[in-house]
């Protein structure tokens, strides 16, 4: 855990009051044991202390100062504030991004940053988690991210109540002058697309099929491109037209491959028509993030029952997903997160230096298809 720096932590930390009145436990301990869990895929509490119970001489040298109790660990998820991972999480989001952003050139001729935002639900017991619930069967919880698509490193993350509607994430998004925000039709709201445009930023989305408008004047379009019309469009409806005064672009693309038929809309009027759709064809990577760590990490069976315990496990484990990619970029490993985080997961006592430990050792070979992803257009 030396990738983490301990006075940026303890100043999370001191935030809060994290370590207030604690004698033994502290909130160090307490990240140390569920990234452990994160990293080594663990089931249970029990199985987190248990692991770490076998390799008890080695505790000390990995950063623990004392043994861990199931208890005690189970009331530092329930008590601890889970704000203090969340904070932590922004500070190796800032770190990850300095890494990535120096060598990973974008597809895409744009002057400002991409950013992609998304949701995506994680299902909940009812009678387990009651105050989740989402449906009257049914209790879930909402992890909302911002995605910068240089790196493929999320910038900024919202846990709400699986009832929270995707468009109120819209409220607590700072934007950037000159940035450009991929979303999807989840996202509409035209209030929020215009404080958009007042802040000097971009969005590009999908248009429902009802949208009311008026069609000012069209520019031509190659359609050999794929591009069926690019519009000038103004709302039509007084209540859109009250909250988005402004005109706005709009364009039909249909994809060569597949066949369908997508419309487009956004505030941005000087690039190409292609352009924006491969915009939002990049959508798609936000879709990955969020299989991986789906897959990869445990944010779908939780170690604790209250809001603050699931809030706590969920941070902690993007704080596992940065790590591992801070790891990757700083000591230049040749190999892919998922491969980094198996080797980590069966060495976590190793006392092999890092960049060693990753570089030379051998996987047995997996099957390709477990890599490969399907494109997802979205909705």
């Amino acid at each position: 855990m030396n990738t983490v720096v301990r006075y940026q932590f303890n100043q999370c930390v001191d935030r809060y009051r994290g370590d207030d009145w604690v004698k033994r436990f502290s909130c160090w301990d307490q990240f140390m044991a569920m990234a452990f869990g994160q990293l080594t895929r663990r089931e249970s509490l029990r199985d987190i202390v248990i692991c770490l119970g076998a390799k008890r001489d080695k505790l000390y040298h990995i950063g623990f100062r004392s043994p861990v109790a199931r208890s005690t660990l189970a009331y530092a998820n329930e008590h601890r504030d889970w704000r203090i991972y969340r904070d932590l999480a922004q500070v190796l989001i800032a770190r990850a991004r300095r890494l990535y952003l120096c060598d990973t050139p974008f597809l895409l001729d744009l002057d400002g940053t991409v950013y992609v935002m998304d949701s995506t639900t994680i299902d909940l017991c009812l009678s387990v988690f009651p105050w989740a619930q989402f449906r009257t069967t049914k209790a879930a919880v909402k992890l909302h991210t911002l995605m910068d698509l240089r790196g493929n490193i999320p910038t900024f993350f919202h846990i709400s109540n699986g009832k929270e509607h995707d468009r109120h994430f819209l409220d607590i998004v700072e934007y950037e002058q000159g940035a450009y925000y991929v979303m999807d039709r989840g996202y509409v709201d035209y209030e929020r697309w215009y404080a958009i445009t007042q802040a000097g930023a971009f969005f590009v989305t999908r248009a429902k099929d009802n949208l009311a408008f008026t069609r000012l004047y069209s520019n031509k379009v190659d359609k050999d491109s794929g591009v069926r019309c690019d519009q000038v469009i103004r709302f039509s409806g007084y209540k859109a037209l009250r909250e988005y005064p402004e005109t706005l672009r709009r364009i039909k693309y249909v994809d060569e491959e597949t066949g369908r038929t997508y419309v487009f809309v956004t505030n941005d009027f000087n690039v190409s028509a292609t352009t924006i759709a491969e915009l939002y064809k990049n959508r798609w990577q936000i879709e990955l993030f969020f299989k991986w760590i789906k897959g990869h990490l445990k944010i779908q069976a939780f170690w604790g029952t209250s809001r603050n315990a699931v809030k706590t496990q969920i941070c902690i484990a993007i704080c596992a997903y940065l790590l591992v990619a801070i790891v990757k970029k700083e000591h230049s490993i040749n190999r892919n997160l998922y491969e980094i985080l198996q080797i980590l997961s069966i060495t976590p006592f190793d006392k092999t230096p890092m960049n060693t430990l990753l570089s030379e050792f051998v996987l047995q070979p997996t099957d390709d298809r477990v890599q490969k992803l399907p494109f997802l257009w979205g909705n």
